[in-house]
């Protein structure tokens, strides 16, 4: 007992002194995956060990502010609505975004993570909505993808892929044909923004009765690329 209590303790300490670097925090519309449309707390933190060809987050990769957990957790809380995406960037490259999702999730909040897939995601408190985000070859980042992680998703997170064109959606098409997803796992396409039209990926899908959720960024047709929105 007092052997777990002690480890109890070490771990609520940690997550108190853990810090991370974070881009931004700011409330708008979930723009994608199952969430979109409500209103959601987007924690953006810095850095990225991608560079994905069609990356529309580049000013996160450096710079930001080093902010406790329980602080970032506090400015969340103050906007005053249950969802929260933690974001970048790719968040798991910060070894405090773990204890930051862990404590997100024990303030009974929504909490989502998009995540590149490049790092190992069984690490994440399971509580959190998982939404990877799988390279195809239009990215330049297709050898990063983490096989291992495919059968780490659960009943509730998505895959997503994002098509630059029709070699990416052909890809996807194969790559979903060659691989037996966990059940309750939804597969997202989406278009890159102002490289592929999303009528064109529409039409591609309902001819290929593709078993996939097409999706465009609500956000970017609202607002376009305003950052912070």
């Amino acid at each position: 007992m007092t052997a777990a209590l002690n480890g109890a303790r070490a771990a609520s300490t940690a997550q108190e002194t853990a810090r991370i670097r974070v881009t931004e925090i700011f409330l708008s519309l979930q723009g994608e995956a199952a969430q979109v449309g409500w209103p959601t707390v987007f924690v953006r933190l810095t850095g990225c060990p991608l560079r994905c060809r069609w990356c529309d987050t580049e000013y996160s990769f450096s710079g930001g502010e080093a902010m406790g957990v329980d602080a970032v957790v506090q400015t969340v809380a103050d906007f005053g609505v249950r969802h929260v995406c933690v974001t970048g960037g790719e968040p798991l490259a910060q070894p405090g975004c773990l204890p930051l999702l862990r404590s997100l999730c024990d303030r009974g909040l929504v909490v989502s993570l998009e995540t590149s897939g490049a790092l190992a995601i069984d690490v994440v408190d399971p509580r959190v909505t998982i939404v990877m985000d799988l390279k195809a070859p239009g990215s330049g980042e297709t050898t990063r993808n983490r096989s291992g992680n495919l059968a780490q998703l659960k009943p509730g997170d998505q895959l997503k892929f994002v098509l630059a064109g029709r070699d990416d959606f052909d890809w996807a098409l194969d790559w979903l044909r060659g691989h037996a997803l966990p059940a309750g796992v939804e597969v997202l396409f989406s278009p890159v923004h102002g490289e592929l039209e999303p009528a064109v990926l529409a039409d591609w899908i309902v001819e290929a009765r593709a078993p996939v959720r097409f999706q465009v960024q609500l956000h970017k047709l609202l607002w376009g690329d305003v950052p912070g929105r």
